[in-house]
């Protein structure tokens, strides 16, 4: 078994506290900056959440070829983490930029510049998360990887949700829109830094077998003619999930019945007449394992989402102490490094499958009983949350190392392995989980008549806070434990895949 450094351990956890610096800020903070700062409704927020997850479909698969088929002294991965730095750094600040526009040209301003956060954030984190999976051949090791990771990962959030209150409130000095400005100038120029530490002191040691028979501009445009496979299914639930009606309903069963079709058409060709891409398609279609981390990780990223951005609302409205909301997530914080750093260590004694279930059932369970504290009793939110909290800290940890596993299971069963795509579905299934999480927070609270600009309207959207911050993630929590039972890959399993994995490339 290769063991890998504990510096190496750390430096790859400073890529994902930055990258958090982003992701967290952007999933606690962006849906209150562009209704009560931004001035943008909440239904114009919910719909821009949506649409640009759909560009993500396309971007987060395209980026996972490319990453693949890259080959420079430095490695296929590490390479994109130092070019994309600072793309990702110059969109994190112009995102919670206020121009003086009229609101129909802020609406553009929000989706351009919120679309470019999101490619950046893809062309950095795709290549960030493959990297785990090339670091070390042990999945053992690679689950001690993630918890570093993920300890960094809830490190880098504590300094965006824990602080960017009072931030925004020294550097505003009574003006929001200065304040979010100056602050990200200040998290962008400490993402650089730590981006720079995870490319500078990581390795990448195993070298995935990838076909190179067919040039990437070919693989590309192969992708273009397959991308009904990807586009389709993200626009029916969009229409779904936004408009609630019988129609939109029916063409979502349709297309699941047709992606269904699609792939056991692929399964009964001969592989011989698939092009790349679609044995690429195919392997990850007939993957279980992964197909069922697919489903957990937007089901978990709906849970985590939620109650993450519904947070700066409750404390400003039903809690009524804004500045409250940052001391709430650095408890939330400190409790999630706490559980990452455990995740390794319980997995070893039960198992992680049985570890992902214990997880959410334990977090979905305390989370319900926020629907039940009493109306201003502070220490019974912090003490709830910070105890669901712990065991919803195990949630990525374990999911970006079980990705690790398909990818090796995908190796293992069809002697290709495409570590790069695997991840960057993952990642997909994740951001658009952070998306529709986010947009569903604004769909209720719009639906309940709330408007930001508007503090009449606040009263009765007090309802909708209570059910976003208990019963309405609770729900994602228990499906995504139902599903979790399905999981194929038990502890020794894994361990015969790695195996059987490591006489081969021996050999």
């Amino acid at each position: 078994m290769h063991k890998l450094p504990v510096k190496e351990k750390i430096a790859y956890a400073m890529g994902d506290a930055a990258a958090n610096l982003v992701w967290r800020g952007a999933l606690a903070y962006l849906a209150v900056f562009y209704t009560d700062t931004f001035g943008i409704s909440a239904a114009a927020a919910a719909m821009l959440f949506l649409v640009v997850r759909l560009s993500d479909g396309v971007t987060d698969i395209i980026m996972g070829m490319i990453a693949d088929r890259t080959n420079t002294p430095q490695g296929k991965f590490r390479p994109w983490i130092l070019w994309s730095t600072p793309l990702l750094a110059l969109f994190m600040v112009l995102c919670f930029t206020t121009p003086d526009m009229n609101y129909t040209s802020k609406l553009v301003y929000a989706y351009l510049t919120y679309i470019g956060l999101t490619l950046a954030y893809t062309i950095n984190n795709v290549p960030y998360s493959a990297l785990m999976g090339v670091m070390t051949p042990s999945d053992t090791e690679r689950t001690s990887l993630s918890g570093f990771r993920f300890a960094g990962a809830f490190a880098g959030g504590l300094l965006v949700m824990g602080f960017l209150p009072e931030l925004v409130a020294y550097f505003g000095e009574g003006d929001k829109a200065q304040g979010y400005q100056y602050t990200m100038y200040l998290f962008a120029a400490l993402l650089t830094v730590l981006m720079l530490i995870t490319y500078a002191f990581t390795h990448e040691r195993v070298q995935p077998i990838v076909d190179q028979t067919r040039s990437l501009k070919t693989e590309l445009f192969d992708l273009s003619k397959n991308l009904p496979l990807i586009i389709l299914p993200l626009l029916s639930a969009t229409l779904f999930f936004y408009y609630r009606g019988w129609l939109s309903g029916l063409f979502f069963a349709v297309v699941v019945v047709g992606m269904w079709v699609l792939a056991k058409r692929f399964t009964r060709q001969n592989a011989d007449t698939l092009s790349g891409t679609q044995r690429d398609m195919l392997d990850l279609l007939t993957n279980k394992p992964w197909l069922i981390l697919l489903g957990m990780g937007f089901l978990t990223m709906m849970f985590n989402g939620i109650k993450y951005g519904v947070i700066a609302y409750y404390f400003k409205y039903v809690i009524g102490d804004e500045l409250l909301a940052g001391q709430y997530f650095i408890a939330l914080l400190v409790v999630s490094i706490l559980g990452a750093l455990c995740t390794s260590y319980l997995s070893s004694k039960i198992g992680k499958p049985q570890l992902f279930i214990l997880s959410l059932v334990c977090s979905g369970l305390l989370t319900a009983g926020f629907y039940w504290i009493p109306e201003g009793d502070v220490q019974a939110v912090f003490i709830l949350g910070c105890s669901a909290e712990f065991f919803a800290a195990m949630m990525p940890t374990l999911f970006f190392t079980m990705l690790g596993d398909a990818a090796d299971y995908s190796e293992w069963k069809n002697g290709r392995r495409a570590t790069g795509l695997v991840y960057s579905a993952g990642t997909f299934v994740q951001k658009t989980g952070g998306g529709f999480a986010g947009a569903l927070v604004l769909v209720v609270l719009a639906g309940y008549g709330y408007e930001g600009l508007n503090p009449d309207s606040v009263d009765a959207a007090l309802p909708g806070m209570h059910l976003l911050m208990s019963l309405i993630p609770a729900a994602f929590a228990g499906a995504s434990a139902i599903l979790m039972l399905f999981y194929p890959l038990s502890t020794k399993k894994n361990a015969q895949i790695s195996k059987d994995l490591i006489q081969r490339r021996a050999a």
